[in-house]
């Protein structure tokens, strides 16, 4: 019950189970085919781009990055969590001059900021995460897309830990590159990255081709492939040649990770099969649930309540009580985790998670009532069955 990875579907653990196939097996590309249909209705889009990057969630950022930045692009970076540092620190990496915007942790941008760093920057690309598990903010951003788009700018964002629980639209809000991963809302195990790139976002990885020497008919040739300087600087990250390997070309590039293209496509396909509005709606109500209860505890909510994740709260961990002491016996005598978090945050907070297929009535309550013991058993004073009563009204 922290904020991520978590308890994995059982019916995603079956899927996994199954039989390896063969990479160009028609077996094999078929479910290609279909995990690129699924995950465009699970990001609202029609990009023909949608796709998985095999790796964790940080694979599929840093593969949409370094295929869309050159050295010396200039980017900018809103920031107001750990996970916007990480977009900056991958930014630097691809040699892009990289400026900075930050609000404090606990509080999210608004659209007139953005839209004032916009104009100053004049970038070539926004980097935004949507929601940050380190401070359980969920930035706003309908309205992003069309600000970065009048000024020229692309808009990439990281839905890694809010795809599922948080309202997502990646057309209708004009995102032109997003990632994601499946161990948060989607129910499954790290290890897979879904992606979707706009056209617009596709003509920058595009006018950046190349292709293996050893996949080319003249080893020595060049022709249609961008000059080098320009080249992706990353082999098994270029976005580029990783479409035309899921494209009909199939022009080999890696060997698909079999098993977590298994995965992808259960997680997505639960996910549709629930609706994805009604498993946003699914995490709303089970993390208020989670939020009146450790408010009913007595415990104090970290953040700008207006702009909370639904799926995962931060709470401060009360004066004279170990923190580490309390996440340990929850884990020792409950078997539930709970996380603590990073940066100034560190040792500060306890990070607790309703997501994917932990959002339930039971996960809640069982959470909510082995922590009132804990925290008795630590000396805090807390409210007899303040947490499971106020829970159980948000279900009422």
């Amino acid at each position: 019950m922290g904020p991520g990875p978590i308890t994995v579907d059982p019916r995603v653990l079956r899927a996994m189970s199954a039989q390896l196939v063969g990479q160009y097996d028609p077996a094999m590309t078929a479910y290609m085919n279909e995990t690129m249909a699924l995950y465009r209705s699970v990001f609202r889009t029609a990009n023909e781009q949608t796709f998985l990057v095999d790796g964790t969630s940080r694979a599929g950022i840093e593969a949409a990055l370094v295929s869309l930045l050159s050295p010396g692009d200039r980017v900018l970076v809103p920031v107001f969590g750990r996970f916007g540092h990480l977009l900056r620190e991958i930014a630097e990496r691809c040699g892009a001059e990289v400026h900075v915007r930050e609000v404090p942790w606990g509080e999210v941008f608004t659209l007139e900021q953005l839209e004032d760093a916009v104009r100053e920057v004049r970038p070539k690309l926004v980097a935004l995460v949507q929601g940050d598990t380190s401070t359980t903010m969920n930035q706003p951003l309908e309205g992003v897309g069309e600000i970065c788009h009048r000024h020229g700018a692309l808009l990439y964002v990281d839905v890694t830990a809010s795809l599922g629980g948080n309202a997502f639209e990646m057309d209708a809000w004009g995102v032109d590159a997003v990632t994601a991963g499946l161990q948060k809302c989607l129910s499954g195990p790290s290890g897979s990255a879904p992606i979707s790139l706009s056209p617009r976002a596709v003509e920058v990885v595009d006018a950046r081709r190349s292709t293996e020497a050893g996949l080319r008919a003249d080893p020595d040739s060049t022709e249609g492939l961008a000059p080098p300087a320009a080249r992706i600087r990353s082999n098994y990250f270029d976005l580029a040649m990783v479409m035309d390997y899921w494209s009909e070309k199939r022009l080999n590039h890696h060997t698909e990770a079999t098993t977590m293209l298994y995965c992808a496509r259960e997680c997505a396909r639960l996910l549709l099969e629930e609706g994805v509005d009604a498993s946003v709606e699914r995490h709303r109500r089970h993390g208020a649930a989670m939020l009146a209860g450790v408010q009913g505890l007595g415990l104090r909510v970290f953040g700008d309540l207006a702009h909370k994740m639904h799926n995962v709260v931060a709470v401060w961990i009360p004066d004279a009580v170990d923190g580490d002491a309390v996440r340990a016996a929850m884990l020792g005598d409950y078997g539930i985790e709970i996380g603590t978090s990073f940066g100034p945050l560190a040792g500060k907070t306890w990070r607790i998670g309703t997501m994917g297929y932990n959002a339930r009535k039971d996960a809640v309550l069982v959470t909510l009532a082995a922590l009132e013991q804990v925290l008795r058993g630590a000396g805090a004073d807390v409210p007899v069955g303040g947490g499971v009563l106020a829970a159980q009204a948000v279900y009422a």
